[in-house]
C-alpha cells in the first residue's frame, strides 16, 4: 500500500471530483439510530487505502489562508529550524528515531495503536470499531486540509538541506518531490489526539502529551521543520473544530466514547497492550 503522502497527494491532486464528505444532516442522528451512523460497512473506499472523510472538499480547512508562508531562507525563524533539525540529528539509530519510524506509518491497521498506550485501550477494528472507523475518516480530511498550503509552497525538507539520513528511508524519493509545510502526519496526529482526549478526558493530558511527541517524531525522522510540525497542528485543529460542525462526526463521537468506556471497564490485562518500547523512547 502507498504512503499517505501519495495516497493524500494523488487525492489532493485529483480536486473536488472526490465525493470526500459523509452525509449533511440537519441535526444529530437520534440517539436509537446512531449505531446505524457512520458504521464500518458504510465507509466509502475513495483510492490507495484511504477512506471517505467526514468533510466535503469546500468545507475542508483552507491551510494557504490560515497559515502565513514558512520562514524565508536566512531568516530568524529559519534559523531557529535549522537548530533544531541539527539537534535531532544526535537521536539517529536511538529509541526515540526508532519510535519516529514507527509514527510516520500512518497506513491502517498499524495507525490505530498511535494512540492506544495513551489511551489505555488497544484501538483496532475488532475490539474499537467505531473508534477505528472515525480515525480512518478523520485521517483524510487532516490529510486533506494541510495539501493547498503544502501544493502551493512545495517547501524542501530539511533532508535536501542537511543530506543526514531520515527514519524512513524508503520514503526519500516521495518525500523530496512532496512539500514540507505544513506536517500533513502532524495535522493528522494533532486531530487525533483532540478527539480521543474528548472521547476519554481522564486521559487527555496523557494524549495530548503524546499528540506532541508525534509531531516531535517528524522532526526527528528528519523530514519536518520545527514550523512544519507547528504548522500542521494548527491545521489539526482548525480540522477538528470543523468536524464538529458535521453531525455524523458527532455521532461517531458518542459511539466511539461509549466503546473506550466500555474497553476501560474491562480488566487492564485484557487489552492486551505492550507500551515498554514506546515508554522508554519517549522518556524525557
Amino acid at each position: 500500500m502507498p504512503r499517505l503522502e501519495t495516497s493524500l497527494l494523488i487525492l489532493a491532486l485529483l480536486g473536488g471530483g472526490l465525493p470526500l464528505g459523509g452525509p449533511v444532516q440537519a441535526a444529530d442522528a437520534p440517539s436509537h439510530c446512531e449505531s446505524n451512523v457512520g458504521s464500518p460497512s458504510d465507509l466509502k473506499e475513495l483510492k490507495h487505502g484511504l477512506v471517505q472523510g467526514y468533510l466535503a472538499q469546500d468545507t475542508l480547512p483552507d491551510s494557504l489562508k490560515l497559515l502565513a508562508p514558512p520562514p524565508a531562507p536566512g531568516s530568524a525563524a529559519q534559523a531557529l529550524d535549522d537548530e533544531y533539525a541539527n539537534l535531532n540529528i544526535a537521536l539517529q539509530e536511538t529509541p526515540r528515531w526508532n519510535q519516529a519510524a514507527t509514527d510516520a506509518d500512518l497506513n491502517f491497521p498499524a495507525a490505530a495503536s498511535i494512540f492506544s498506550c495513551s489511551l489505555g485501550v488497544e484501538i483496532s477494528e475488532e475490539r474499537t470499531p467505531r473508534l477505528y472507523t472515525l480515525l480512518r475518516r478523520s485521517l483524510t480530511d487532516a490529510g486533506l486540509a494541510s495539501y493547498k498550503a503544502k501544493m502551493h509552497y512545495q517547501r524542501p525538507r530539511p533532508f535536501v538541506s542537511n543530506r543526514q539520513s531520515i527514519c524512513t528511508p524508503e520514503d526519500e524519493s516521495i518525500l523530496r518531490s512532496d512539500g514540507s509545510y505544513p506536517s500533513g502526519h502532524t495535522s493528522v496526529g494533532w486531530a487525533w489526539a483532540l478527539i480521543l482526549s474528548e472521547i476519554a478526558p481522564s486521559q487527555k493530558d496523557q494524549i495530548l502529551q503524546r499528540g506532541i511527541e508525534y509531531g516531535k517524531s517528524r522532526n526527528v525522522c528528519n523530514v519536518h521543520w520545527y514550523s512544519d510540525v507547528q504548522a500542521g497542528q494548527l491545521i489539526g485543529s482548525a480540522t477538528v473544530a470543523q468536524l464538529h460542525a458535521n453531525p455524523v462526526f458527532r455521532a461517531d463521537l458518542r459511539a466511539a466514547a461509549a466503546e473506550v468506556k466500555a474497553q476501560q471497564a474491562l480488566n487492564q490485562n485484557a487489552n492486551g497492550i505492550d507500551c515498554e518500547l514506546e515508554q522508554q523512547a519517549l522518556r524525557p
